[in-house]
């Protein structure tokens, strides 16, 4: 069996078994890179090695969740959600009987609508979920809503702009990291594909993607769910809260603004969530010599996704020093034959893999496009049919993977009160809404292109 292979059979059983993500990650690692080859000094030496390119990442989610908690301080958050309990609980006892489900598309669109600026307009990614979420939770329990059919929502929302929309985060996704990775991979083969393209090869996975989402929504997920009442949702009169004046509500204004007008400028979320927690702590709702519980309680809010990301940066660092990647797709090679749609989905089915133990699509293709770009020439796929292999192979596994950005942030937000389970509750309903449609949809996308 491949070394990445048993890697990923070993991190989601240990996942499923309701294992830590950060345990499942350093054992798996450990697993695959011994059966490997590797000895343990070595398994060791490519942990740690890989470990530097999540500590990034973790930094600048745990200053954006400090930003999270202090705008959360402000009362902002409690006051929108007051709005919208308040105006659920006034239709209803008007005899309005369908404002429920209006208000339960309303919220799945205006979650869409800022989950696809998150990643293009206004390139937070998914620090917008631990301050958006929240304070919802407590609409979501009025109406029942299954927390599943949210998370397959905001993982949408974050995922299928970046594979469609050259703009931000798909700037990143489509130009610097699909188009010009196969640009390199095809160079001596005669394969050139321009960024005009990529946009076109990933439309039909994106429609699988849509696909996957009214499934979820409109069946999977559909029927009322109950849960608790959150913790943080005592019953309080609206006179027992901090009152928001003009000026305090201009400076939550300046704050994010500034927040992001910072990212945008310097590339850094760690600066721009530093600026937004700076201004906010001036605002006079929270003592200044409360900052640092302030500040303590936003790392923890995102101190898990943080070092799932780092141990999941070691995994990958195992994988790729083991040599286990070309020798999976070589293998591979070897059962498919002559047989280009059976090709097309090995290669499919090997991205999953791939993507399954990184967590992440954009790390995934600079790996297999050197492998799958001159396997793609073999079969007599077009430059179109080859970007949208590789691209799906890379996405493949980013909704349905522990380690993925796509459903930790969901996770992150709808675990507020402890009743979402990572595992159960975002990772499966992901995985199995979305990885299947893509799986489908790109495998016709490869013979149609």
């Amino acid at each position: 069996m491949n070394a990445i292979v048993l890697a990923i059979l070993v991190m989601v059983g240990l996942c499923l078994a309701r294992v830590s993500v950060v345990f499942s990650l350093v054992v798996a690692a450990l697993v695959g890179g011994l059966w490997a080859g590797m000895s343990v000094d070595q398994v060791i030496s490519a942990f740690n090695d890989g470990l530097g390119g999540g500590a990034t990442v973790a930094l600048a989610y745990a200053t954006l969740g400090a930003f999270a908690v202090a705008l959360s301080r402000t009362g902002i958050t409690a006051m929108v959600s007051d709005k919208a309990l308040a105006w659920v609980g006034a239709r209803r006892g008007a005899g309005e009987q369908t404002a429920p489900g209006g208000v339960k598309w309303l919220l799945f669109v205006a979650l869409i609508l800022v989950g696809a600026a998150s990643g293009t307009v206004v390139p937070v990614h998914i620090a917008f979920i631990p301050i958006l979420v929240p304070p919802l939770l407590g609409l979501m329990n009025m109406l029942q809503l299954d927390r599943r059919a949210v998370a397959c929502v905001i993982t949408f929302s974050i995922t299928i702009m970046y594979m469609t929309t050259p703009v931000g985060f798909g700037t990143i996704f489509l130009n610097d990291i699909l188009t010009n990775s196969v640009n390199q991979a095809g160079a001596e083969l005669g394969m050139q594909v321009t960024t005009a393209m990529a946009p076109k090869a990933m439309l039909l996975p994106a429609l699988g993607m849509l696909l996957g989402l009214l499934v979820a929504v409109l069946f999977s997920y559909r029927r009322p769910r109950g849960y608790q009442s959150p913790l943080n949702e005592v019953k309080q009169d609206k006179a027992s809260r901090p009152q928001l004046s003009r000026k305090q509500l201009m400076m939550i204004g300046v704050a994010i603004v500034g927040a992001l007008v910072v990212q945008l400028t310097t590339g850094s979320m760690v600066l721009g969530g530093l600026l937004g927690f700076a201004l906010l702590s001036m605002n006079g709702l929270f003592k200044w010599k409360d900052q640092d519980d302030v500040f303590t309680q936003g790392m923890r809010l995102m101190a898990l996704i943080g070092f799932i990301m780092i141990a999941a940066s070691g995994f990958a660092g195992v994988m790729k020093a083991s040599g286990a990647i070309p020798e999976l797709v070589t293998g591979s090679g070897a059962l498919i034959g002559n047989n280009p749609g059976l090709a097309a989905l090995v290669m499919l089915l090997v991205g999953l893999f791939i993507t399954m133990g990184i967590g992440s699509s954009f790390s995934t293709i600079p790996i297999i496009a050197a492998i799958y770009v001159p396997l793609a020439i073999s079969f007599g796929f077009s430059p179109l049919a080859t970007l949208a292999l590789v691209g799906t192979a890379g996405a493949l596994g980013d909704a349905g993977s522990p380690a993925s950005d796509s459903t930790l942030g969901p996770t992150a937000g709808l675990n507020a009160d402890g009743q979402h389970d990572h595992i159960r509750d975002s990772v499966i309903p992901t995985f199995i809404h979305y990885n299947i449609p893509l799986i489908l949809f790109g495998w016709i996308a490869a013979q149609v292109l």
